[in-house]
């Protein structure tokens, strides 16, 4: 399969850029020092010496100052709305206790008297000494009586206030409904339903606007959108891809969350825009909302979650969008949800043909919950794990999140980044924002410094796998490095030294010695700063920065 990769809007398609005295990471040459750029597409990749030679046939030089020029990030998992929300309206990420969130509701409410509906994301009982997500009557007091949806860090699960619970027909019958603890399931989806319906096309346009600007900032030049029916509706998602066209921000590569069952089901997704219909079908939830799927109970609650699609589901969909030509993928997250995931896309292989299930790259979102099994599956099936490894420097470790849902010892089994790429799985790295924030560097941090020692990976592979990982899971093998021919999408970086990783089981082992013939990249040890973006190229045009016109 070779996805076709939307292409922004561009200006000065012929126009060639010389950028030159900085560092230049490139596999064409580790020493490099100086690129060309020509149109949309890398040109060249060399050392300052043959930059010479270009300096006077090119429409601008760029003086790099040492600064560090990268391929630009993919962020392989992003809710662009949601997350253009967060950033603009009420974020409760960062509320240190229960009081503090409410306080924080009453201000936005009485900032916004004008809104329809109170939007929030991000609180995370689990973090509050009172260990509770606020009730319906402190919301409902808050608020003054006014609609509000207010989303749980995971995004799987939300508290509302009756205002709104009002405005849903038949909410209180439906699966997942709780009087006095947040709605999961069927009831969560009806009431984020009616809670986005009312945002006006310049709100939504405004906030998609906010989170591509903010990726783009942070030298990302493409996100993998993932919607779906349960998630955004059709006008966020084909208004999204239609902003992106304009080519002022990254790509945005779409994917729809909707079974597949026939050739017109696929083409009816591929009309909506999408180039595959992944993302997040829900095969299960999430840990932290108790509905991922497990083999066994949680350690804290007497059950094993949901189970959203059973294998034989799987296997349908699977080989329906195999013969269409068309990308599928799952959100799983449990153990037991991926071992359907597994069992049904080795069932539709038997359906179809392996191989012809090997090359449509199939991918499965998170896949936190993996055995040794699953993992073989994996690679046997040539499915892309598309992971987050912020999420377990958010919630792993002994005192974490996944430790309190699970216990100790199966906690640690959670994202196996090492496992998967000695198997060799396909990783390509995201965020799934607004749960984690679009922080690139920091998510390649997270996976080298893993808390479960074992399951970290080099800073080259991470860095890889939110690079090119991301261009490869969408089918494109050409791009995401910076060599002769690729397109021209890179980040222009302030950073320290930078150091090469030496070949040793210890990630904290670093080597300045060039004879490695590897390129740099920062040295991304916990406390040093991250990196520092100054410019974000897509395509050629600046999308962040100092324009190159």
């Amino acid at each position: 399969m070779s996805a076709h990769v939307p292409e922004p809007a561009r200006q000065h398609p012929s126009r060639t850029v010389l950028l030159r005295g900085g560092e230049v990471h490139s596999p064409a040459d580790p020493f490099a020092t100086a690129m060309v750029v020509e149109g949309d597409r890398i040109a060249w990749v060399g050392e300052e010496g043959a930059a010479d030679s270009f300096a006077d046939g090119v429409d601008e030089v760029v003086q790099l100052d040492g600064a560090l020029v990268t391929p630009a990030f993919t962020d392989a998992h992003v809710h662009t709305t949601s997350t253009g929300l967060a950033l603009t309206g009420l974020d409760l990420s960062g509320a240190g206790d229960l009081p503090e969130a409410l306080a924080r509701v009453r201000a936005y409410a009485t900032a916004r008297p004008a809104d329809r509906v109170l939007l929030g994301h991000g609180w995370d009982a689990a973090l509050w000494p009172a260990g509770r997500a606020p009730s319906r009557a402190e919301l409902d007091e808050a608020t003054g009586g006014r609609p509000l949806y207010l989303t749980r860090v995971d995004v799987h699960s939300a508290v509302v206030t009756t205002a709104l619970l009002d405005l849903v027909p038949g909410v209180r019958e439906r699966t997942g409904f709780h009087a006095d603890a947040p709605l999961t399931g069927d009831a969560h989806h009806a009431v984020r339903k009616a809670a986005y319906a009312t945002l006006t096309p310049a709100q939504r346009r405004e906030a998609q606007a906010a989170a591509l600007a903010r990726a783009a900032a942070l030298g990302i030049g493409t996100v993998h959108e993932c919607a779906g029916p349960d998630i955004s509706g059709e006008d966020d998602f084909t208004g999204l891809l239609a902003l992106a066209r304009q080519g002022t921000g990254p790509r945005v590569v779409g994917y729809w969350a909707e079974t597949v069952a026939s050739a017109k089901d696929a083409q009816r997704i591929r009309e909506l825009g999408a180039i595959g219909a992944a993302g997040d079908l829900f095969a299960d939830g999430s840990l932290g909302s108790h509905t991922a799927h497990l083999h066994a109970p949680y350690a804290d609650a007497a059950h094993t979650g949901v189970a959203q699609l059973a294998a034989e589901d799987i296997a349908a969909h699977v080989a329906a969008c195999t013969e269409a030509g068309l990308q599928a993928g799952f959100h799983a997250i449990g153990d037991a949800a991926l071992s359907h995931v597994v069992d049904g896309v080795r069932a539709a292989a038997e359906r179809v043909g392996l191989d012809r299930i090997r090359a449509a790259r199939h991918r499965v979102e998170h896949a936190e919950m993996l055995t040794e099994r699953t993992i073989a599956g994996f690679a046997e099936l040539a499915l892309t794990a598309s992971v987050q490894p912020a999420f377990d420097a958010a919630w792993g470790g002994a005192e974490g999140m996944y430790a309190a849902r699970l216990g100790a010892e199966r906690a640690r089994t959670l994202n196996p980044y090492a496992a998967l790429l000695k198997a060799g799985v396909p990783l390509a790295l995201g965020s799934d924002s607004p749960v984690t924030p679009l922080d690139p560097w920091g998510t390649v941090r997270a996976a080298v410094f893993h808390r479960t020692r074992s399951h970290g990976i080099s800073a080259r592979a991470a860095f890889t796998a939110h690079t090119r990982g991301g261009w490869r899971a969408v089918g494109r093998d050409d791009a995401g490095v910076l060599v002769p021919g690729a397109p021209a999408d890179y980040a222009v970086w302030r950073t320290g030294e930078l150091l090469v990783q030496a070949p040793d089981e210890r990630v904290e082992r670093w080597s300045t010695d060039p004879r490695s013939g590897t390129p740099g990249l920062p040295d991304l040890t916990p406390g040093n700063d991250l990196p520092v973006c100054l410019t974000t190229v897509v395509g050629g045009r600046t999308v962040f920065g100092p324009p190159n016109e």
